[in-house]
């Protein structure tokens, strides 16, 4: 669709056609810092974040977000940075492009950042919350009804075995003497289990909706409710080691380092005040102006 303005789409990805042959670079098309953009990721997610498109004309003063340059109108994505070239409007519905305090600039920076990271981590805990959720529920239900269900689980237990080779007339030895062993829990034994299981199915419940609205509270409630857990972990890995115990304590290390680190809980590294200043510097219009590139090319 680019091809109309005498140019080729790689050309205009990658250059700026100005009168003639010569192509300059795009307005702020640099080398980007880091390995890992979340602008990048939300752009690819959710579109680019553009303004200007239906202004009639471009002023000196909105090259914050828009410029004119060899025929097109290379616009600014508020999210990632990115230039685009686009045409003219062939109906402009408005006279200029909106002014800052009309704009909507979306999360960038460190703000993007501790989104997708506090959600990845909300997600975790939503995966422990269903899990427990449904242990409780499994446990609440053995409990109410476990004369119910002893004398068809013996029958069974004991077809198996015979079947098996093994002994019949006792439940025997092995995974199903042990879980024959739960018929002789006492009741109240039983229902303690299920509401301290259910307990902390609404623990991880509460920490992933606060995380995912990015509360304060829930990072500290996290992190203490994870660190909590560090001890029997590696109290486990001393007796036994298995894959799934080790990646499972890498995981809860990691999500304690970053809260205690990156999010500067109990005022490690300037606490919430250094915290704030921070958030301040990724928001808002000041947050274009201050990685704003070089003047347009003429």
């Amino acid at each position: 669709m680019f091809a109309t303005h005498g140019t080729t789409a790689r050309a205009l990805l990658f250059g700026c056609v100005t009168g003639g042959n010569e192509l300059l670079p795009p307005p702020g098309a640099g080398p980007r810092r880091g390995w890992l953009h979340y602008e990048l990721l939300g752009c690819a997610r959710s579109g680019h974040e553009l303004v200007g498109r239906d202004a009639a004309r471009i002023r000196p003063e909105d090259a914050v977000v828009v410029r004119e340059q060899g025929g097109l109108r290379w616009h600014r994505c508020l999210r990632c940075d990115s230039w685009l070239p686009l045409p003219p409007p062939e109906e402009p519905s408005r006279e200029y492009p909106p002014e800052p305090h009309e704009v909507d600039i979306p999360l960038r920076g460190k703000l993007l950042r501790d989104r997708y990271v506090l959600r990845l981590i909300a997600l975790d805990r939503l995966v422990h919350f269903v899990v427990l959720a449904a242990l409780a529920v499994g446990v609440f239900a053995f409990a109410h009804e476990r004369q119910a269900l002893s004398g068809p689980f013996f029958r069974i237990a004991d077809a198996l075995q015979g079947a098996l080779g093994g002994r019949t007339g006792s439940s025997g030895d092995g995974m199903l003497g042990e879980v024959a062993k739960a018929f002789d829990v006492r009741a109240s034994t039983l229902w303690l289990v299920g509401a301290v299981v259910a307990a902390y199915a609404v623990l991880e419940g509460v920490e992933a909706v606060g995380l995912w609205l990015a509360k304060r509270w829930a990072e500290y409630l996290t992190f203490v409710a994870t660190a909590v857990l560090l001890v029997p972990e590696i109290y486990e890995l001393t007796h036994k080691v298995s894959v799934f115990k080790i990646l499972t304590l890498l995981i809860n290390l990691a999500v304690v380092i970053y809260l205690l680190f990156a999010k500067r809980l109990f005022g490690l590294r300037g606490g919430g005040r250094a915290e704030q200043r921070e958030r301040e510097l990724d928001t808002g219009w000041s947050a274009l102006e201050r990685v704003l590139p070089g003047p347009a090319g003429d």
